[in-house]
């Protein structure tokens, strides 16, 4: 079981150790926060990089693809009521490789999505999620 601990640390802000690393959470200074990391919900979209991110070059690498500039852009569409969440997520992928490899990618990329990544996989139960893939 995975288990974290936010401390409150003033106002609108938590701290998390994660793994080694401090995690501050806090919310715009409009909503009675100070700035002083990013807000929880954009924090679920670079999970959702990181996660996909991994597995797209773990498969690329065993595949034997070569590759370069590889980005991820992730897009959320937040609803107007509360409670406020993504109703629509998109992520983009951005990759300089040959044409020769296209497949290879795509393959990786569908893998991801529907097979290993489980940040794909719970957000797909909330939100509707769709994906591209563009190449450099």
């Amino acid at each position: 079981m995975a288990e974290i601990i936010s401390k409150h640390t003033g106002n609108m802000s938590f701290s998390t150790q994660l793994d080694g690393h401090e995690i501050i959470m806090d919310s715009d200074v409009d909503f009675g926060g100070k700035d002083l990391g990013p807000r929880p919900k954009p924090l679920l979209l670079i999970a959702l990089a990181g996660c996909t991110g991994m597995d797209v070059v773990s498969l690329l690498n065993k595949m034997r693809v070569e590759f370069s500039d590889f980005e991820i852009k992730v897009s959320g569409d937040l609803t107007d009521e509360h409670p406020k969440y993504y109703r629509k997520i998109h992520v983009t992928y951005y990759i300089c490789t040959e044409e020769k490899y296209y497949s290879k990618v795509e393959k990786a990329v569908a893998l991801s999505q529907e097979r290993y990544c489980g940040v794909s996989y719970m957000l797909s139960k909330a939100a509707d999620l769709s994906h591209e893939i563009i190449y450099l």
